[in-house]
């Protein structure tokens, strides 16, 4: 057939065709007497082979190697697929990005530190919290108790798998953004000031036991609405020392410090990172207490 015969049969352009004709791609089998091309079908197979080699990604002298069996077409293709994945994640990183400003008031260059922040690897990241508790844990006293603390935070990193989805992607741009907010950050440091102070008393327990108890008794008193909020103050304090309103002044200043929306968001937003069982929402419980416990010191 001439190559406008050849054209017709694959949809491929007479200039492409002649292109890949003379790069060797797609060799005639003849020439007319006139001179003219002329192809017999093995082109056609060879023209549709070119084509999707080509839809793939794959230059042209790679695909030369393999017409020519000077490459294995297995391995091509298991390398050009670890390239595309490549590809694939700096693509769904640039969309996080883009996603982020989308959803906010932004300029250029907050569009840069957001690629950027997007597109860290492992060791970037890492700095970045780095750099977050170095802010938060300058100035607090120094004990056994604060080391082993900060020693427990710094252990937790953002472990974003090779190929993490989008919801990864996007918590860990609104992590890295909410970690560079000067006023989180003077909370957390006025935090860990008051609480490893000498001679700092802990009114609000620690122990995940007995923080449990108190999200179950406040949620039961919050969502079924028959407890006076009143009582349950009484109750929590009652089982946290004495109901005193020494006690209760002391609490309600430990609590205005640390309810912090963003604090719980913290540990939210690593867990969805480094694929943990989600962390439930428990910061709206203490604030309903909190409310609770200022109505009764305002009688």
């Amino acid at each position: 057939m001439n190559i406008g015969e050849l054209s017709r049969l694959t949809g491929l352009p007479v200039k492409t065709i002649r292109y890949y004709s003379d790069v060797g791609l797609v060799p005639e089998a003849e020439r007319s007497s006139a001179g003219y091309r002329r192809y017999d079908h093995g082109a056609i197979v060879r023209l549709e082979f070119v084509r999707t080699l080509r839809e793939l990604g794959l230059d042209l002298a790679t695909i030369r190697q393999v017409l020519d069996r000077g490459a294995d077409l297995r391995e091509v293709a298991a390398a050009h697929a670890e390239a595309l994945s490549l590809q694939i994640r700096v693509l769904r990183l640039r969309r996080a990005a883009l996603r982020a400003v989308a959803g906010r008031d932004s300029s250029p260059a907050d569009l840069e530190r957001l690629a950027r922040i997007a597109q860290a690897g492992a060791s970037e990241r890492q700095r970045i919290i780095d750099d977050f508790f170095d802010s938060i844990f300058a100035g607090i006293a120094d004990s056994a108790e604060s080391r082993e603390f900060t020693a427990g935070m710094r252990s937790v990193s953002a472990d974003l798998p090779d190929e993490p989805t989008d919801e990864q992607v996007d918590a860990w741009i609104e992590l890295a953004e909410m970690l560079r907010q000067p006023d989180f950050r003077e909370r957390l440091r006025e935090m860990g000031r008051k609480s490893f102070e000498p001679g700092a008393r802990r009114v609000i327990p620690t122990d995940l036991a007995e923080i449990k108890w108190f999200v179950d008794t406040v949620a039961e008193a919050q969502d079924g609405g028959g407890r006076d909020p009143a009582e349950v103050v009484a109750e929590v304090l009652e089982r946290w020392g004495a109901d005193t309103d020494e006690l209760r002044r002391e609490v309600l200043a430990a609590l205005e410090l640390s309810i912090d929306v963003r604090a719980e968001r913290y540990w939210q937003l690593m867990a969805v990172i480094n694929g943990w069982a989600p962390v439930p929402a428990t910061m709206h419980r203490w604030s309903w207490f909190l409310s609770a416990l200022r109505e009764t010191l305002a009688r």
